[in-house]
């Protein structure tokens, strides 16, 4: 009981400040979009002189800004694109689910919608299959992007300066297959790029099979990678394949609802 009793005080000690400064921002409203210090207070029951330093912090970090003639604190733009980065993630898993749902039925395996984070891919979208023994993920799991058939495919269309970056921190020895060599990497990702999909033969985990597509937007960059992944035992590699039509399709269906010419895209490419 004591062991729970001091975890449980420590976070709170620790995070008051933070607990608080998000209150601070949520006080805002359509309404009430611009707050004077005073009336802060008052709403947060929190002195003067703490609501001040955390406006300060605040109008710092670009969270805050301050009405130079009334003095009174509104929100600033880093809320407004924090914002519009979580609506444009959550506009872009509603508009694949359908296409995910469909892919589910037609593979009978688990579907995933992931998206490239520095060397990690992030998992935004997962729909288990329905069969006993299937993969299991959680949406906002990482993974190495080099060892992972979504990884792969989209890092075939990344920059040449970002791979360098990548190789540069190592190509780390997930299983007995996974690819290490930068040169083979490179060999890897100019196959991708040629056949348009990227296969994972239980290089991040044994026993794991994965085929990914990529996901483009309205200027043709790859922001995504619609996959499958199953059990080695019943997605053997000839398995596995015969799912690429399967997958590339339900990514270029994606792709299209999010503006996706090609033709449009490459001369944007020629102009660029």
């Amino acid at each position: 009981m004591e062991r729970k009793t001091s975890s449980a005080k420590k976070p709170k000690t620790r995070l008051s400040s933070v607990a608080n400064a998000i209150r601070l921002i949520r006080a805002f409203s359509d309404i009430e979009y611009e707050i004077g210090i005073t009336d802060l207070g008052k709403k947060l029951v929190l002195p003067k002189s703490t609501v001040h330093r955390l406006a300060s912090t605040l109008i710092d970090t670009g969270m805050l800004e301050q009405n130079a003639e009334t003095g009174k604190y509104r929100l600033g733009l880093a809320v407004f694109e924090l914002g519009s980065l979580v609506r444009r993630k959550m506009d872009f898993s509603s508009v694949a689910k359908p296409f995910l749902m469909a892919l589910r039925e037609k593979t009978g395996e688990t579907v995933h919608l992931s998206i490239l984070d520095q060397s990690s891919i992030v998992f935004i979208h997962s729909l288990e299959s329905k069969q006993a023994v299937r993969m299991t993920l959680d949406v906002g799991m990482r993974k190495p992007a080099y060892s992972t058939a979504a990884g792969k495919v989209m890092l075939a269309f990344q920059s040449p300066a970002r791979l360098e970056r990548l190789f540069a921190a190592g190509l780390k020895e997930r299983t007995s297959n996974t690819i290490v060599d930068p040169e083979a990497f490179r060999q890897e990702l100019a196959t991708i790029r040629v056949r348009g999909y990227a296969t994972a033969n239980e290089e991040n985990e044994l026993g794991v099979r994965s085929l990914a597509a990529p996901v483009r937007d309205n200027s043709g960059n790859v922001i995504a990678a619609t996959s499958i992944a199953g059990p080695a035992q019943r997605l053997t590699k000839k398995v596995l394949t015969s799912f690429a039509p399967d997958v590339i399709s339900a990514a270029d269906a994606i792709s299209t609802r999010l503006g996706y010419q090609p033709i449009l895209a490459s001369r944007l490419h020629r102009v660029n």
